[in-house]
């Protein structure tokens, strides 16, 4: 077992991006180096596709609907912007047992509560994105003779009203040592090597050390080197690209209307898809220099290694950038790799779990009680190599972004329901329909399963708490309600 843990968390980082996945392009041998030193959940997902809440889910344990902090605070629509008093968190529980904290990197998990409220040390970053111009990264490159953040070729579409869409990617007048991503890295060592030493004549306390890298999300804004790294000319648009939106909600056109995929030239849309590549290899290089540092320190034999994401990317999957009120798999599967010392390495585990899982797990391997993480399961069973009685379908809800917008999804191995209120419900065949194009929902050939995960969504949804179900138990087969759907009870009362 171990009694550290090292944290490496990216940003809209979609899963299919990591040789260990199965990329056979896109370069990632820190990555990699992880997966083969401990355990890869082929089927990780978050619970939410959207930056605050899932992180939010990924510090209590805590499914969105349970500790409200449902939206980013940049979009917020009336949300609530930070955790309640008294929230649990795996951060205090850890705190609490003697561990040293530390977060370096993007925290976007409250708006008056940041990261040092919980606990951690380290520097206090504000935004979603790269804070080129915080003080302590521009004394950085000043300490360095560095060149400071300069920016050129950038892409964007246009969007619907005729003006400027999104900046999408850009060129870095910087080199690699001069990047933020760089910077967090030498903070993430320094911090390291601090907690490893311990104090003057006493030994170190085990310590819980997160980097949380703020890309690789758009903008793509990267030096030469990686910018220019993959061509453009060899990438194949994904088949989704093929999207009509054909019954399916219409938000999902006005998304791709206001990320401007149709005024962006094909080119363009491959160049995207090398430039979110080329992010990627940059921070996976900017990992292996943490994992480096872990080895030279003597710490690889007391510290457990997790790595994850809050979300994934569409980079142009269904015609859609960033992420959204749309619950495919690009923008909900992450990868999930987790390595501790002594247990088995190389492994492979297909049982699906979720980044709320990552919580237990880090409780569990601190040797601490898990059951306050109320919606988390700990995975150190399946590190270990047991056969595990584990759920076969992952719950994923969502709340809106720019506008309120509810959505719960069950999806099993083979096959994805989606509950919308308020438009279409989706169902589609991952087997037959990998890039899930064609919604099944009305084809009568698949009633049967839509109405069987149909009765398990609310089933699930029942037990967990989620008021969610009190729409779907009038309007849905959901095997028969057993009790006053309308709330209407008074009407009988003597």
């Amino acid at each position: 077992m171990a009694d550290n843990i090292l944290f490496l968390m990216t940003d809209q980082h979609t899963q299919s991006t990591l040789g260990s996945y199965g990329n056979t392009v896109v370069k990632t041998p820190n990555l990699d180096r992880i997966a083969a030193m401990g355990t890869r959940f082929a089927e990780t997902f978050t619970p939410t596709a959207i930056c605050t809440p899932a992180r939010a889910s990924l510090l209590t344990g805590a499914a969105p609907f349970r500790h409200k902090l449902l939206a980013n605070y940049e979009r917020n629509v009336g949300y609530i912007e930070d955790l309640a008093d008294g929230q649990f968190t795996f951060a205090e529980a850890l705190r609490d047992a003697g561990y040293q904290l530390g977060l370096v990197g993007k925290w976007h998990g409250g708006v008056k509560k940041n990261a040092a409220t919980y606990g951690f040390e380290g520097p206090q970053y504000e935004g979603w994105h790269n804070p080129v111009d915080h003080p302590d990264y521009r004394a950085w490159l000043q300490q360095h003779d560095l060149p400071e953040y300069s920016i050129s070729d950038k892409v964007r579409g246009v969007t619907p009203n005729g003006g400027e869409g999104n900046l999408l990617a850009a060129r870095l007048h910087q080199p690699l040592e001069a990047t933020f991503e760089h910077y967090l890295v030498d903070r993430t060592i320094e911090m390291l090597e601090r907690f490893a030493a311990g104090g003057k004549g006493t030994p170190p306390a085990p310590f819980f050390l997160a980097t949380h890298f703020f890309g690789p999300h758009l903008p793509y804004i990267l030096p030469d080197e990686f910018f220019d790294m993959y061509d453009p000319d060899t990438i194949e648009l994904p088949e989704s690209v093929q999207e009509t939106f054909e019954n399916k909600p219409p938000v999902q056109k006005n998304y791709s209307g206001l990320w401007t995929y149709d005024t962006l030239p094909e080119a363009t849309s491959r160049k995207l898809i090398a430039a979110y590549w080329g992010y990627i290899t940059m921070i996976d290089l900017e990992i292996g220099r943490i994992l480096d540092a872990v080895e030279r320190l003597g710490l690889l034999d007391s510290t457990a290694i997790m790595m994850t994401a809050d979300h994934g990317e569409f980079t142009g999957a269904h015609r859609l950038h960033d992420k959204g009120p749309a619950m495919y798999d690009d923008i909900y599967r992450i990868p999930g790799l987790v390595r501790v010392p002594g247990m088995p390495e190389g492994q492979v585990r297909e049982e699906p779990v979720t980044l709320t899982d990552f919580t237990a797990t880090i409780l569990d391997i601190a040797g601490l009680d898990t059951t306050p993480a109320v919606d988390s399961r700990s995975m150190l069973p399946l590190v270990r190599g047991a056969d595990v009685d584990w759920s076969d379908t992952v719950l994923c809800e969502y709340h809106g972004h720019h506008f309120p917008y509810p959505q719960r999804m069950l999806r099993s191995k083979t096959h994805k329901l989606v509950v919308n209120p308020e438009s279409v419900n989706e169902l589609y065949d991952l087997v037959d329909d990998p890039s899930e194009l064609t919604n099944r929902i009305n084809d009568r050939a698949y009633r049967q399963i839509r109405d069987a995960m149909m009765t398990d969504l609310y089933e699930q949804l029942r037990a967990r708490g989620d008021n969610f179900y009190h729409w779907m138990t009038p309007m849905f087969e959901i095997g028969g309600a057993d009790y006053d759907a309308t709330l209407s009870s008074f009407e009988d009362a003597k």
